[in-house]
């Protein structure tokens, strides 16, 4: 069975929170094709599925601010669950449904992607700082040597200028 969710739509909907790339259980519901409400049902038959690093609940503040930010609806009474890549997995688990394993697969392969995005991006970034510090290290020594090209090409012109002293031979013809 085929959704018609790009990558983009989906990744669009993992947000950072606490520290966390976490996914709503709203956008979850969509993506798995049930309600919120259902979903949340089968998480809390579940509970101990779900540790703190799996899933949790926003605060009311946090919800408010997602809300501020219109993540979230104004009009949501509960606050929602946030999956983190393993309560993603987990939930694939507690709704056994081919739509929920489909999206699941594909969510999975979406925080690992970004992972190792992320992953690369961390060494590109140090590889240009090791460059940067070598270069800035370079500076002092560079500024040095063009003062003293600048220094003996004005010598150079200073002595080209110069009239020369001496007895200068008369050419015999």
């Amino acid at each position: 069975m085929k959704t018609n969710y790009t990558d983009e739509k989906i990744l669009n909907q993992i947000y950072l929170i606490r520290g966390q790339k976490v996914m709503l259980d709203a956008d979850l519901a969509v993506l798995y094709n049930v309600e919120t409400k259902q979903l949340k049902q089968a998480v809390r038959r579940n509970i101990e599925r779900f540790p703190e690093d799996f899933m949790f609940e926003l605060s009311d503040i946090e919800s408010g601010n997602l809300a501020a930010q219109r993540v979230i609806s104004n009009m949501s009474r509960h606050t929602p669950f946030c999956f983190t890549e393993q309560g993603v997995t987990m939930l694939a688990c507690v709704l056994n449904s081919p739509i929920a394993i489909e999206m699941n697969i594909r969510i999975i392969r979406l925080f690992t992607r970004m992972r190792e995005t992320l992953s690369n991006h961390k060494e590109i970034l140090s590889r240009l700082e090791m460059i940067e510090k070598r270069v800035g290290d370079h500076d002092e020594g560079l500024v040095k040597l063009f003062e003293v090209i600048h220094q003996l090409l004005d010598r150079e012109h200073i002595r080209v200028r110069s009239k020369s002293i001496g007895y200068i031979k008369p050419r015999e013809e």
